[in-house]
């Protein structure tokens, strides 16, 4: 699907909030509401927008120890790194697993209580994963930027 400047204007518009009504959109792009709720639904359909979700302030939920860990398998094979995936979209304090090229082969950020919850799930959880040949944790310091937003 080719997107026209409204699908794009439409799209960057959605992601900075979702909860607008057809209306606000119709307002904004100078459109119909029925034209906008129709380019949403091709969007949608295209798999263009994926899913809509709330943003969470972490510290509100008292999950704001936020960890990078870098993981490195033992061998790079295809039954390797699928019992890896497999287990790791199981565990609720992984947010986002990234497979990357480098000296490691996934990280993944993880949300997580404090030292003592990551303790726990590190000994208890990740690394009770077979394959797993090395890890490397950082821990953020603070939050320079933080966006879902993909600019079209």
């Amino acid at each position: 699907m080719k997107l026209d400047h409204i699908d794009t204007k439409l799209i960057n518009l959605l992601q900075e909030d979702s909860k607008r009504t057809n209306k606000q959109l119709s307002l904004l792009l100078n459109l119909s509401v029925t034209a906008v709720y129709e380019r949403i639904k091709k969007l949608e359909k295209e798999q263009i927008i994926t899913n809509y979700s709330a943003k969470i302030d972490p510290q509100k939920v008292d999950k704001s120890f936020l960890v990078f860990c870098h993981v490195k398998l033992i061998q790079h094979s295809r039954e390797y790194l699928s019992v890896f995936e497999s287990k790791i979209l199981k565990l609720d304090e992984v947010s986002e697993c990234f497979h990357v090229s480098g000296d490691y082969d996934y990280i993944l950020k993880i949300y997580v209580k404090d030292m003592e919850e990551y303790r726990e799930f590190m000994v208890n959880k990740l690394t009770s994963i077979k394959y797993i040949g090395s890890t490397q944790s950082s821990f953020m310091i603070g939050t320079i930027k933080n966006s879902t937003k993909i600019v079209v």
